[in-house]
């Protein structure tokens, strides 16, 4: 088994715009060398850069682990400024564990997809893994990882149980989501729900609300491919959860993700922000699109 972990440059884009494509890849070159051997001085072996990233296996997922926290902790402690301005860099993580094939020098495998996907759904600061890797620890290092419930990864028809790594000790790390910051303490988090020209905002540990075709629905959406009662949402554990109890199913898309979470039955943590759609694709015609937006 080999652990794989992706580290991507949050906002990379925004330096190059703002440097200049020579003053960006200097500086992206140097700090992907300098976390290079961060990974390597916990037995990690860079495999690739990826521009603005690095593609890192390890043979053990304790030292992947150990690896990231303390990347996380050192630019959090120590911030570094691109140009010597703007926002400090941030970096987003996946790790996976699982078989790996290596073809001259190269990796390939579900892990290594999966460590990618991971990373993609990942926000600034913020490291995301599964319930292989969280299974594969020593029991004193499980304590950090949070469960943010299954997920449907793209790519991967099963559902992924995703786990977020609190390394932020003594800071509440229900961190940052497709980008978005979420730094406040759970009571002061809300959920603005909109569809057409109804708005609803929920509260944690508010009541149930229910989404659906019935005019008695906290939001209703007329419309055929929506059930009377279509999917309810509610705050559980220091998340707002949304739960689908539908005829034909609920797409979630979060942040700029162009893959949704499918749920039939089933349930997903709404993280970040993003769109909801009813009994369908959000590219079907006049699909019913839900926004909504998790806020401090």
């Amino acid at each position: 088994m080999t652990t794989v972990v992706f580290a991507d440059l949050v906002g990379s884009t925004g330096i190059f715009e703002r440097l200049g494509d020579q003053t960006a890849s200097h500086f992206v070159t140097q700090l992907t060398g300098d976390l290079s051997r961060v990974f390597e001085q916990h037995h990690g072996r860079v495999v690739k850069l990826l521009g603005d990233g690095l593609f890192v296996v390890f043979p053990a997922e304790g030292d992947a682990l150990a690896a990231c926290v303390t990347i996380q902790k050192r630019l959090l402690e120590e911030p570094i400024h691109a140009g010597g301005s703007g926002h400090p860099v941030q970096m987003q993580m996946g790790i996976e564990t699982g078989e790996v094939v290596e073809i001259e020098g190269d990796c390939f495998g579900d892990a290594v997809n999966s460590a990618a996907r991971l990373a993609d759904l990942a926000g600034a600061e913020q490291i995301l893994t599964t319930q292989r890797v969280r299974d594969a620890l020593a029991p004193v290092l499980r304590g950090p990882l949070r469960s943010l419930g299954p997920m449907y990864l793209r790519g991967k028809s099963e559902v992924t149980e995703v786990f977020r790594v609190e390394w932020q000790t003594g800071r509440d790390a229900d961190a940052t989501v497709m980008g978005v910051s979420m730094m406040a303490t759970p009571k002061q988090h809300l959920l603005e729900l909109v569809y057409g020209d109804q708005a609803v905002r929920v509260e944690p540990r508010a009541g149930k609300i229910s989404i659906g075709r019935a005019t008695t629905s906290n939001v209703s959406v007329n419309d055929s491919r929506v059930s009377r009662v279509h999917a309810t949402l509610e705050w559980r554990g220091g998340h707002f959860v949304l739960n689908d109890v539908s005829s034909f199913g609920t797409w979630v898309y979060m942040g700029n993700q162009t893959e949704p979470v499918v749920l039939r039955r089933t349930e997903s943590y709404l993280v970040g922000n993003g769109e909801i759609t009813l009994g369908c694709e959000r590219d079907a015609e006049a699909a019913p699109v839900l926004r909504f937006a998790v806020k401090a």
